[in-house]
């Protein structure tokens, strides 16, 4: 992989995490849609620029994007103060993003991005991080595997007509 940088992402970059969003949840989760017309319209109001840089400046928030050389290829997104749902865990911290472009995700590349996220998550000194992920998506309850995530419970979750169940993974320190 060419050389990696990743930072804490500024207002500035809404319009690259908007463009990264949009992308990585089409090619993660637009199969799984019944009508591509219910797709766009869900990813073009729920990243929108301005709603990621609403984000962005939420105190609440942090993000970091990464970049090959000049080119913004992922970034994640942590939620600071975000109790575990269904459990009586009220100190904990939601990483509710971790995007990488489809092509940067080869041959390790995405995971070498992925710990390297996961370094700066741990710079903050978390008590407790969990996670949403597609239970069917096996690949990436693996890697959360490998990073000390845990399945804790499951989750459903609708978007229009389409349901999904989710596995809540939880790392604890």
């Amino acid at each position: 992989m060419a050389h990696h940088t990743i930072r804490k992402a500024t207002p500035e970059d809404a319009k690259y995490i908007s463009l990264l969003a949009k992308i990585n949840f089409s090619e993660s989760f637009g199969n799984l849609f019944s009508s591509e017309e219910e797709l766009r319209l869900y990813i073009d109001k729920k990243f929108s620029e301005e709603k990621m840089k609403a984000s962005i400046e939420n105190s609440e928030n942090v993000f970091w994007i990464a970049y090959v050389q000049t080119l913004p290829v992922g970034f994640a997104k942590l939620k600071k103060d975000m109790p575990v749902p269904d459990t009586n865990y009220k100190e904990a911290a939601e990483l509710q993003k971790l995007y990488i472009l489809k092509e940067y995700r080869a041959e390790g590349n995405g995971n070498q991005l992925k710990v390297d996220f996961f370094e700066e998550l741990q710079k903050l000194n978390l008590k407790r991080v969990w996670i949403k992920e597609l239970h069917t998506d096996q690949r990436a309850l693996n890697f959360y595997e490998t990073h000390d995530f845990h399945k804790h419970h499951t989750q459903s979750f609708s978007i229009g007509k389409e349901d999904f169940v989710f596995n809540i993974l939880m790392k604890t320190s």
